[in-house]
């Protein structure tokens, strides 16, 4: 079993080029291309941010080649990217396709691209009908994900787009090609409210679940903690993934466990990461 993670939190630190390189030394068998600046959404201001990333330039191909080849110099793949995020914004729907191009670019074989939250399965299906064969032209598939509202009046998660897994199904069946494939968030399929657990998720998806978000939660809130430092029974979820015969990657997405360390400290906190990763592919490759 290979072990990634996102890149979007050690670059917070060291920017993407270092991400990868430490990513590749601290034992990750491959990297996640987090796209986010590509079209970085403010929630605050509630517009895109003008960031002068080079994934928003005229350069973005070169850039994705470039991060590409770090990895490839450090011994890694990308194995899979995400999109920027929420997709109901019309300038960040527009960026899918650069999307999907960049993973291609970067080596990926999955670009993650969130279905609209308050959209049922046959709505988010025309917008993947759309992209699918520019995806089928650079070979990449496309993963929907499980989301979430939150209902403030409960102080809990409410149900959104993929959120219960017979949703989740319903997606992917919605746009029935084997392009359209399944990301697990693990994490979001433990969140209080939703009514349902991340083993229904998992043997629901069965052969469709093809990349997962790995993190840790307290059953309530979405944390985005490394994997057995809270609530989460790993042991179930290792089981429920072996039951299926799941091949993809084991992709850690804790992207708040680094916000606890600096450009001096990140390198240990990623190699706990890659512990904790290659904890769990142990587990699975035991049962």
């Amino acid at each position: 079993m290979r072990i990634s993670t996102e890149i979007a939190s050690a670059a917070r630190i060291v920017g993407e080029e270092r991400a990868v390189e430490l990513i590749a030394k601290a034992g990750f068998d491959a990297w996640d291309f987090s796209m986010f600046a590509m079209a970085r959404w403010d929630w605050a201001n509630q517009c895109v941010q003008d960031n002068g990333h080079p994934l928003r330039s005229a350069a973005y191909a070169a850039y994705a080649k470039r991060l590409r080849q770090i990895g490839l110099d450090n011994g890694i793949v990308c194995n899979q990217s995400h999109a920027p995020f929420p997709v109901r914004i019309p300038e960040i729907r527009d960026c899918l396709k650069r999307a999907i191009e960049c993973t291609a670019i970067a080596g990926g074989e999955i670009c993650i691209i969130h279905p609209d939250n308050n959209k049922s399965a046959e709505e988010n299906a025309e917008m993947y009908l759309e992209l699918l064969p520019f995806a089928k032209e650079h070979g990449v598939k496309i993963a929907t994900e499980n989301m979430w509202n939150w209902n403030k009046e409960l102080d809990q998660a409410a149900p959104a787009a993929c959120s219960h897994h017979d949703d989740f199904l319903a997606h992917v069946q919605a746009v029935n090609d084997p392009y359209l494939v399944a990301c697990l968030d693990l994490g979001h399929a433990e969140m209080k409210g939703l009514g349902t657990t991340a083993r229904e998720s998992i043997l629901t998806l069965g052969e469709h679940l093809q990349a997962l978000h790995i993190h840790d939660n307290d059953r309530w809130h979405d944390s985005h903690q490394i994997p057995f430092s809270m609530e989460m029974d790993f042991d179930e979820i290792v089981r429920s993934l072996k039951e299926i015969g799941y091949q993809g990657y084991f992709t850690l997405e804790a992207d708040r466990y680094l916000s606890a360390f600096d450009e001096n400290t990140v390198f240990e906190g990623i190699k706990n990461m890659a512990a904790a990763a290659r904890r769990l592919a142990d587990m699975f490759e035991k049962l």
